[in-house]
């Protein structure tokens, strides 16, 4: 059974920093993307970050590029995602996901598994 737990959302003030951590279970991490999405209300959920497992240069979204980094902890099996300079536009519900695999992608409706969400809101 697949198991993607997230924590570490929050609410913070414009200019403010949240580190995310998302720890998966039930897969081979070793072959695997990790991805970031977010989902303001009202919106499509959009890509924020991926990483191959395997070992490669995180891929960022523009609208974050700079202000987020995408880390790994190979032997917990957990992810990361450290945002800095956070803005209003910013808020959402984040949310964790995984597929097998070599490669990643952008697109939410290419993983299959995902964590419950967690939410942050960021004030002006």
């Amino acid at each position: 059974q697949v198991q993607l737990v997230e924590s570490g959302g929050g609410s913070v003030q414009a200019g403010g920093s949240l580190r995310l951590s998302c720890a998966v279970s039930g897969v081979t991490y070793s072959r695997a993307c990790m991805a970031w999405f977010r989902q303001a209300p009202g919106k499509e959920r959009d890509g924020v970050a991926t990483l191959l497992t395997a070992g490669s240069e995180p891929y960022y979204d523009d609208s974050v590029k700079g202000r987020f980094t995408m880390t790994q902890d190979s032997a917990k099996n957990t992810v990361y995602l450290q945002m800095n300079d956070l803005n209003p536009e910013d808020t959402a519900m984040y949310y964790c996901a995984a597929r097998s695999g070599w490669t990643c992608d952008s697109t939410a409706r290419y993983y299959p598994y995902w964590g419950q969400g967690t939410q942050v809101t960021v004030s002006a």
